[in-house]
């Protein structure tokens, strides 16, 4: 029976790029992801599928770029001056920064190029663009709580919420 909007979907996955079969990401041994359906907390493309999946099933699923990270935004490209950076020893094109955004939220960027004057950095998430091919088994599903939906999260342990932030949780 498929997964409805409203409850907490425990998985075990692994992610590889669909060409190489490269594995990218996967859920830790004995850690599965836990996340509500429909609060948008994992891709769109991923959290669809999964919703036609039944408890216990196992499943390979080609997510395209368009309904992962999206597209690779153009705009989405900025260029500093070299000597903004010079902080950073051996700046090489590939490099992953981070920094802050104005609301002071932590930012990944990639190094996209280097010139005599000026670095240029791509602000798009490093999956953008990409198509992914993940390989998911369904271990639970549940129904939310009425604190963990207002919360938009899963409530994983006793004393702690497990959302990484301090959002206020008591158990």
């Amino acid at each position: 029976m498929p997964i409805e909007k409203n409850k907490v979907v425990t998985i075990e996955y692994t992610l590889r790029d669909p060409e190489t079969k490269e594995i990218i990401d996967q859920s830790p041994e004995g850690k599965p992801l836990m996340f509500i359906t429909g609060a948008g907390n994992i891709i769109p493309g991923l959290e669809k599928a999964i919703m036609e999946m039944d408890c216990g099933e196992s499943k390979e699923i080609l997510v395209k770029a368009e309904e992962a990270y999206g597209l690779k935004n153009e705009d989405a490209y900025q260029t500093v001056a070299k000597s903004d950076l010079q902080h950073i020893p051996d700046l090489k094109e590939g490099m992953v920064l981070y920094g802050q955004n104005a609301q002071g939220q932590q930012v990944q960027v990639v190094v996209s190029k280097i010139d005599d004057q000026n670095v240029t950095l791509d602000f798009n998430h490093p999956l953008a663009g990409k198509d992914l091919l993940f390989e998911v088994k369904v271990c639970d599903v549940r129904d939310a709580t009425e604190e963990e939906l207002a919360h938009g999260h899963v409530h994983a342990g006793e004393h702690d919420c497990g959302c990484g932030s301090d959002c206020g949780c008591k158990h």
